[in-house]
């Protein structure tokens, strides 16, 4: 007998395509959004083989839209003559009201939003924005020291706990 065709689990599964690791090392995140990205065809083709490139990407607000910059989605190999630019500008899909909250606290001085990951969320391309803070030297080794101190109580915990269970 056949299946049905409810595919509502698989339809709702994240899918990572890529992340920016160094975000959260050199900005102090403050609050995150969830936005559609405008592709074209031979793009999402490529981020569906899990090629892309965050790592010195950033926002915009330009003229009430939000842009994308610095993205590197890399050619799709077989593409043609319809490929893309792989380090154009893509537009962010946002209501009106979300670009109005985010942009009032983009402006402040001192705060800009960067693109943390890049998903594909019941079939369509998602990017995760947030508004962040540069951080300082100090603050980084700051959040170091307590990265490694976490570790080291994980560690520590770890061990008792083994010790217990043998």
């Amino acid at each position: 007998m056949a299946k049905s065709g409810n595919k509502e689990g698989e339809a709702d599964a994240v899918v990572n395509i890529c992340r920016n690791r160094r975000a959260t090392h050199d900005y102090e995140i403050h609050e995150r959004l969830e936005c559609g990205i405008a592709l074209v065809g031979t793009e999402v083709k490529s981020l569906r083989e899990g090629r892309a490139v965050l790592e010195d990407s950033f926002a915009r607000l330009e003229s009430g839209e939000v842009w994308l910059h610095g993205v590197e989605i890399p050619e799709y190999p077989f593409g043609n003559r319809l490929n893309h630019k792989p380090k154009r500008a893509r537009k962010l899909l946002l209501h009106r009201r979300e670009i109005a909250k985010f942009a009032v606290k983009a402006t402040d001085r001192g705060f800009t939003l960067v693109p943390l990951r890049m998903y594909f969320k019941g079939g369509l391309a998602k990017v995760e924005i947030a508004v962040a803070k540069g951080k300082q030297t100090h603050d980084k080794r700051e959040s170091l020291k307590k990265a490694d101190a976490r570790r080291e109580i994980d560690r520590a915990l770890a061990a008792g706990k083994r010790k217990k269970g043998s």
